[in-house]
Parts: structure tokens; sequence; C-alpha cells
């Protein structure tokens, strides 16, 4: 497939070229297919193989029947399918048991099944009076700090923005991306598109405090939307709010490039970022879920084993502080 025919299907920044590209430096084969971006993965001590369809589009009947194809010739376990797609509750019924029919099933998610949106076209004025009263006041604090939010993709702040993610990971607890992974992804998303006169995919906004990068997020840019995938701060200046603030810098920055949405990355109950996202005022989208669609069914049941086990171990290294993971 063509370079700008995938960038042109593409409804999210990870099925687009440089995306693609990110990945095979990473170390997956990579295949373009007219419906997507597909990624096999080898299953770690066995001459097995996966594949993962993210943020691909509707699933049809044409679509599965070129997947189950696909996955006969490549030999794989299983396809994982979390599509880019928002079916309303009758097309959600239908297109379960067209997935079902086609020998798929509910498996573990990579991205979360339901996300925040917040609508760029609004006003400032109109966004800044729908935020809850509380998200209002830590923005003013944060302000009143004198807090500067700024874009700054320089290698210096990358640099930090490495730290900071090593600093949350340790703080927080949670699975994290290596800092190979990171610099990777900033490489072909940041800085190849810039070599290649191309607006860059991912953006680094930094907020400073007396001097010093407090909080930095790293924001994608696609098509008419803005996404927040990766963010990370320092403890140690947690009440100055930085965080309520770059947040609402972030929409700012957005409505500046003219995009119409933002996509907060995710939505889980009871999770602290949950409770941040919600003070925001976003819309709640649900997608389709996460489908395994199995090629294989004995090895698939294996590998369910094998994977379940796996994960006993990643939660234990949590615990232990070695957090950092990544698919």
């Amino acid at each position: 497939m063509a370079e700008e025919n995938l960038n042109i299907i593409a409804t999210h920044p990870i099925q687009s070229e440089a995306w693609a590209h990110f990945r095979e430096a990473w170390g997956n084969e990579v295949i373009k297919t007219k419906y997507g971006l597909l990624t096999l993965h080898k299953i770690p001590f066995f001459p097995l193989k996966l594949a993962i369809f993210l943020k691909g589009p509707k699933p049809t009947k044409e679509l599965l029947k070129f997947l189950i194809s696909l996955g006969i010739k490549e030999k794989l376990i299983f396809i994982k399918m979390e599509p880019n797609y928002v079916p309303q509750e009758k097309e959600r019924r239908q297109t379960i048991s067209l997935l079902t029919i086609s020998g798929a099933v509910k498996g573990k998610r990579l991205f979360t099944p339901a996300t925040f949106i917040i609508d760029l076209t609004k006003s400032e004025e109109e966004l800044f009076a729908s935020f809850h009263p509380k998200t209002r006041y830590n923005i003013r604090v944060a302000q009143k700090n004198k807090i500067k939010v700024v874009e700054d993709n320089s290698d210096k702040a990358f640099n930090k923005y490495l730290k900071l993610t090593e600093e949350t990971v340790i703080r927080q607890g949670f699975y994290a991306h290596t800092e190979k992974y990171h610099k990777l992804m900033w490489k072909f998303l940041h800085q190849s598109q810039i070599t290649n006169h191309k607006p860059p995919i991912a953006h680094l906004l930094t907020a400073v405090y007396k001097g010093e990068i407090i909080t930095t997020w790293i924001v994608f840019v696609w098509k008419d939307c803005l996404y927040y995938p990766y963010g990370a701060s320092t403890d140690k200046y947690k009440n100055v709010m930085a965080n309520n603030l770059i947040m609402w810098e972030a929409i700012r920055f957005g409505k500046k490039l003219g995009l119409k949405t933002f996509d907060l990355w995710g939505r889980e109950e009871g999770k602290g970022f949950t409770r941040f996202k919600e003070g925001y005022n976003p819309n709640v989208v649900e997608f389709l879920g996460s489908w395994d669609l199995v090629i294989n069914k004995p090895l698939y049941y294996f590998y369910q084993a094998a994977e379940s086990l796996r994960w006993i171990i990643l939660r234990l290294k949590a615990k232990l502080g070695f957090s950092k993971y990544s698919f």
C-alpha cells in the first residue's frame, strides 16, 4: 500500500505511516492492507505469532473474511481487534453477532473501551465555564503561581520528560513503556516528520515553575483531532496545580491549530486520572471494545494460559518497583 493511501484511510495516529515506521524500528513486522495497519508480535520462547489491529475500521463481513485469510496465511494464533468505531446500540448488537459468528471472542484490552472527548469547536469561554468549579479553581491557582505552559520540543525538554516518566511510574506503580520505546516513538512521530518537511504528529508540552519543568505531556495531532497519550510530572510541586493548567493549555493549543476534538485517551471507573479528566466536562464515548479473532483455537487457549501467568509476574514486578512494560 502506498504511504499516502495508508494516511488517507487512517482515522487514528496509530494507523498512520509514521506509526508503521516506528513499530518496524521497535522490532515488529508490519502489514499494510487496504483496511489499515496490522503489527505482528512474536510469542516469547515459542515459534508463534499474533497480530494486533488497533483503531481500524468497523468490522464487516468483507473485513473479517480478509483477516481470517491473512491469519491463515501468516500462521497466526489470533488477531486482536480494537476498532476505532463508536456504534449505536442496535449496530453494536449486530456487529458483535457478526464477530461471534466469525470466530471472535472478547479479548483482554490494550486501549480502554471508552474515552473522553472534548469539543474544541466551542469557545474558550464556553469550555472554561463548563468545567467543574474545583477544576476552574485549580487552574487559577496554577496561574497565580505563575506556571508557564509552552510547547518545547527540544532535546533538553524531552530528556526531562523521560526522567519525569520514570519518576511517575515508580511513584504510581503502573505499567509504562520503556525509555527506548519513548525515544523511538519521538523519533518517528516528531523528529523524522520535521526532516521530511511534514507537520509532526507528536508535540511536547511543558509546564515550567521557577525555571524548572515540573510537568510534561506528549500530545498527538492527527487530522482534526488532538490526543493525549502520555503525561508525567513530579510530586515535588503538586500543590501548584500544574497538571490542571497544562490540560487547559492543551485545550487552547488544539483550538489554535483549528482542531475539532480532543481525545483524552482513556477512561476507567475509579481511577485517579479519570476523576481528573472528568473535571473538564468531556463527553464519554464507548468503542466496540477488544475482540480476538481466533485463527488457531487450541494454540489460542494455550496462549491465554501463558498470558495469565505473565501478568501475575508483571504485577509482582510492579509491586517491587520494576514497572516498565510495553507491547
